[in-house]
């Protein structure tokens, strides 16, 4: 494979970067280049973990590699038995800054900016877990958040992991159904919540769903509410009475795999398994990740466009971990149009900006320049996450945002609470590439045979323990669960889902998920490069790809559906012009059998596309089977696909 180089590392790197300090720092003169330390790490994880540990100060122990990885088997690896931290503690000490020094920036529809000091936060955790025990919350008590990307819910998860209880949030755009679905299975004692909250100029009022949760919760013995949009929660603590003490903030030594907080997988097609991520775990890589990887430290405001609801805000609230600012924002990110959140940008000094591959090709697709709408010049790095970033995304980011970014096109899931593949400040970008795979992360591509191959296509899996892989799932006391989720394909292997090449200077292309492939006539289809094709043509403004099996062998059914842009019209000329694309551009294969126009394609909350849940509808599941409603962004566009369904007496 050859691509073009985008972006090279500084001539400085090695001392101008994190990164490459801590290279120096491990002082060994067989680790020269990024390949040399990435093989290092994922061949001796022990003494690459304890490295970790000790660059970081994560405590005074003079932890080695005989203290860090004691079985490496998978799974149930087992990391650091004799030590104990806090992720609370960890972030809390933002190291490099002073107790005046500006941590935490929100931004919101719903209320003017708010701003927290290191020393503000640290008042305000330390208030709320004396709050907290009050109420009675102790040592493993669940506590529920549904909260927006606000201030207080990084307090709450402080405070809750700085006592040992376990954080699990919510966004308040989830439905009842998707929230209750989570929270049931971990039996939550509080319920922290707001009013409602406002999307742009629209106010939703959530008080009516607050009841709902409370009264299918009997765990909650006591609700919570923070007034965000002027509306009032009967038989609640408020927030300002549940912080009413001031107290110094105190950190509870805990083991290295203690629960810190319940993530979710998405719940479209099952009940939401609840991943629990450990203190840490989640605390060495992400100190890896964002000091080393994408090179933050005192001088940065580090910004992920997310929500509660999603792992990129946990990722995200660990920035003061590393020394940096994090910055929040709760509302419509393209209000009053698409350019705000390169506004954004400038408004709040972000040197780190992160977003999603379809922002990016909204922007790019409008015709946005964000270099002139913008000021621009402080920013060093770029992320895009949630789907692949095609090759014109990289393109964009360099002409339309900025020539000497850092583009990262980060790849990993809920499930490890991180990017496994990325970017990193010692490696060039190559176009349409992901740059490298991730200290620490054994990435590999497997072929049929569950061979490692390189430059060709393969599923994507982890040969190799990670610190932040799963504790467990909560209530899956043996097992049986968490290791058929990843690990019934390849004994002592985790599969992720997701088909990788690794080419042969250690860049990657992800082309889809492997559950969702398009496999016609024997070959694989990735559906990222199907997107990049049709999505890339002005007349289409979103789509879908379903390949449907022949269960006798044949070739099956391609269908192809499109969201038009405005005022386009799918017509005979217009399919053909698709067609004739796929054809050019990809090959014949990728040429639909049939080409249907929908409103809008379904998405969960994360803004993930719904392949598998539309697939089990067109082979006659029902709507209300196929996917669970509650977790999508728009659960009434399945509707459009149930015409194309089998009727009962033709399946």
């Amino acid at each position: 494979m050859s691509a073009e180089v985008l972006w090279n590392p500084p001539e400085d790197a090695l001392t101008a970067t994190r990164m490459g300090r801590y290279l120096t720092w491990l002082d060994n003169p067989e680790l020269s280049s990024y390949h040399d330390l990435w093989s290092w790490s994922v061949t001796e994880p022990a003494e690459f973990w304890a490295s970790i540990w000790r660059y970081f100060e994560m405590s005074p122990d003079d932890v080695g590699a005989a203290d860090s990885l004691v079985d490496p088997n998978m799974p149930g690896a087992v990391w650091f038995p004799d030590h104990s931290l806090n992720y609370a503690d960890l972030v809390l000490r933002a190291p490099g800054r002073d107790a005046d020094d500006v941590i935490v920036v929100g931004r919101s529809d719903s209320r003017d900016p708010v701003e927290l000091t290191v020393a503000g936060l640290r008042a305000q955790v330390g208030a709320c877990r004396a709050g907290l025990e009050r109420l009675g919350v102790t040592r493993g008590d669940r506590v529920a958040a549904y909260l927006p990307n606000i201030p207080e819910a990084v307090v709450l998860l402080l405070a809750c992991a700085s006592l040992g209880a376990i954080f699990s949030s919510c966004a308040p755009e989830f439905g009842t159904r998707s929230v209750c679905d989570r929270w049931r299975q971990i039996e939550p004692k509080v319920l922290v919540t707001v009013d409602g909250y406002r999307y742009g100029t629209k106010h939703i009022d959530r008080r009516d769903e607050v009841a709902v949760i409370r009264e299918q919760l009997p765990s909650l013995t006591q609700v919570v509410s923070l007034d965000y949009t002027g509306g009032t929660i009967p038989d609640s603590l408020s927030w300002d009475e549940l912080l009413s003490e001031a107290a110094e903030p105190r950190f509870d030594a805990l083991p290295f795999d203690h629960p810190l907080y319940v993530l979710y997988s998405s719940g479209t097609t099952g009940l939401p398994k609840p991943i629990v991520h450990g203190h840490g775990g989640i605390s060495l890589e992400h100190l890896k990740m964002l000091a080393l990887h994408h090179d933050l430290g005192p001088s940065d405001r580090f910004y992920w466009f997310c929500t509660t609801g999603w792992m990129m805000w946990n990722y995200l609230v660990s920035a003061p971990m590393v020394g940096a600012t994090m910055v929040l924002f709760d509302g419509n990110p393209t209000y009053p149009d698409l350019s705000a959140q390169w506004r954004l940008v400038e408004e709040c000094g972000i040197t780190n900006f992160g977003t999603s591959a379809p922002y990016l090709l909204a922007c790019r697709k409008r015709g946005i320049r964000p270099s002139e709408v913008a000021d621009l010049s402080h920013l060093k790095g770029i992320g895009s996450t949630g789907s692949p970033l095609p090759p014109e995304g990289f393109d964009y980011v360099y002409d339309a945002v900025s020539s000497s970014v850092m583009l990262t096109s980060l790849s990993g899931g809920t499930d490890v609470c991180t990017g496994f593949v990325g970017g990193a400040p010692l490696v060039p970008v190559y176009r349409g590439e992901i740059a490298c795979r991730c200290l620490g992360s054994r990435v590999e591509a497997f072929d049929s045979d569950g061979n490692a191959v390189i430059g060709e296509q393969g599923e994507l899996v982890i040969t190799a323990p990670m610190p932040s892989m799963p504790v467990g799932f909560w209530g899956d006391d043996d097992g049986s669960r968490y290791r058929e989720a990843y690990f019934d394909t390849y004994d002592g292997v985790w599969r992720h889902g997701d088909w990788i090449t690794v080419t042969d200077r250690g860049t990657c292309v992800i082309t889809g998920r492997s559950d969702a492939t398009l496999k016609r006539g024997g070959v694989r289809l990735g559906t990222a490069e199907f997107y990049s094709v049709v999505e890339g043509m002005e007349e289409v403004a979103d789509s879908l790809v379903i390949h449907l099996e022949d269960p006798h062998g044949g070739m099956g059914r391609l269908l192809l559906f499109v969201v038009p842009a405005p005022g386009v019209t799918v017509d005979a000329g217009l399919r053909r012009r698709i067609a004739a694309e796929l054809r050019d551009g990809l090959s014949p294969r990728h040429v639909p059998d049939e080409l249907h126009e929908i409103s809008a394609v379904p998405r969960t909350l994360s803004g993930k596309k719904l392949e598998v849940p539309v697939k089990r509808i067109l082979t006659g599941t029902p709507v209300e089977t196929a996917a669970a409603t509650g977790a999508l962004a728009n659960p009434e566009s399945l509707e459009q696909f149930t015409r194309l369904a089998p009727t009962p007496s033709s399946s």
